[in-house]
């Protein structure tokens, strides 16, 4: 159970991995990461596990709700109630995926399809208050959407979530880089997808986990049978890459450089 903490209302509050072999899937973050992975034994969670590290709990494992979809990372997003959260989702232009469903006593989720195509979850928390352990080497990094339609995505968040944008432009040739912010602080990032990404790749968030060392940590998991993506680079935060899981999940890893 991820630890008690105060509210963070629209905030990204935790994230897991929907797998089409989620052993294997938690014996590759376990090696990568250090994480120590257990699934729950009570039958209603459906194989459901809690990855953490140094005790603290930093994400879930489980299998595919559905054979057709694909093995990816979800981030959630708190909030006070989900079924609100989904009549806002369907008038901003959204699409409620799975309605609002209880999990147990640990709270309520459900997912929401962005009218750019991208899937963003909630969770309103029960006993699971929820809560990301980040900054940390090996935890929740960053969260990033690359959309086809970007403006219509940001609307879309800015009516449903409350959430206000950034801009900084990225140099010669490339779109501007828009931030999500809450509050005033920065929360998740945003971007055009680049042309070049073949057509039938379609918008979506993406995870990246805070490293020591990005260049050793991309090494291995690549030694590991992940499969690059974008090879480390620099930018203007620090050192990024990004990867394909064994499994197809696609995910980065980020070492930042903190003032």
């Amino acid at each position: 159970m991820a630890e008690t903490m105060a509210p963070a209302v629209h905030k990204p509050i935790w994230i897991d991995l929907a797998s089409s072999d989620p052993a294997a899937s938690s014996d590759f973050y376990a090696k990568l990461f250090g994480w120590q992975v257990e699934v729950s034994p009570d039958p209603q969670y459906g194989g459901y596990a809690m990855a953490t590290i140094a005790g603290k709990d930093v994400a879930g494992i489980g299998p595919k709700m559905m054979p057709e979809a694909p093995t990816a990372w979800s981030i959630y997003i708190w909030t006070p109630d989900a079924e609100e959260l989904a009549k806002k989702v369907q008038a901003a232009g959204g699409k409620v995926i799975a309605p609002p469903m209880q999990v147990g006593e640990q709270g309520k989720m459900a997912v929401f399809q962005d009218p750019s195509g991208a899937y963003i979850s909630a969770w309103q928390p029960g006993l699971m208050a929820g809560g990301l352990t980040d900054g940390r080497p090996s935890s929740y990094g960053w969260s990033e959407l690359n959309s086809r339609g970007l403006d219509k995505a940001v609307g879309f968040y800015e009516t449903v979530f409350g959430w206000a944008t950034r801009t900084s432009p990225m140099g010669d040739g490339q779109p501007p880089y828009t931030e999500f912010l809450a509050g005033g602080v920065s929360i998740a990032g945003a971007m055009e997808m680049n042309p070049m990404v073949p057509a039938e790749v379609p918008s979506y968030w993406m995870v990246y986990f805070e490293v020591g060392e990005v260049d050793a940590s991309f090494k291995k998991a690549i030694d590991g049978g992940a499969r690059e993506m974008v090879a480390p680079r620099d930018f203007p935060g620090g050192r990024f890459a990004i990867l394909g899981d064994p499994q197809g999940a696609v995910f980065g890893l980020l070492k930042t450089t903190r003032p």
